[in-house]
């Protein structure tokens, strides 16, 4: 999959960011891994994409993996203006964990569960994959990846 990061911001980054969408079709959980740089532009193209998969998967719950993220290049105000964005209506009522090992990222991915609170009161933020895993109550997950969206 190539960079999702634009070419005047992949030379401020070592490693511009990237996601992939995989598919638990027995637990019926949509997954997203980040990797590399999170980036606003990032962010954006994942809010435009993520609601294709959600609405394609009809997906019960959803998990955000942030493990490979190396670096979040968002502000502040960023955050907090996505977290008061209204949710897609296909997400009202349906789990989402952010999993966010990183000490950094953690706390910006609490203040965006806080900010959000009144409109997102599913979205949980952990630091382990198995975290999410057992709150959703999966003890044998099988991700396959979804056919990129993007190419198409």
């Amino acid at each position: 999959m190539q960079s999702t990061t634009p070419p005047s911001q992949s030379s401020r980054f070592d490693n511009p960011g990237n996601f992939r969408f995989e598919f638990d079709l027995a637990n019926n959980i949509l997954m997203v891994r980040f990797e590399g740089c999170l980036t606003q532009a990032l962010v954006e193209e994942f809010y435009r994409e993520g609601k294709k998969y959600w609405i394609a998967t009809d997906a019960r719950a959803a998990i955000l993996d942030g493990s490979s993220v190396t670096e979040v290049a968002l502000s502040s105000d960023l955050i907090r203006h996505f977290a008061r964005q209204e949710p897609v209506a296909e997400l009202v009522g349906r789990p989402r964990f952010l999993v966010v090992p990183r000490t950094d990222a953690f706390g910006l991915a609490r203040m965006f569960q806080i900010t959000g609170e009144s409109k997102q009161p599913h979205l949980h933020v952990v630091r382990t994959m198995d975290q999410a895993l057992a709150a959703l109550n999966i003890h044998s997950p099988n991700f396959e990846p979804l056919k990129d969206r993007r190419a198409s």
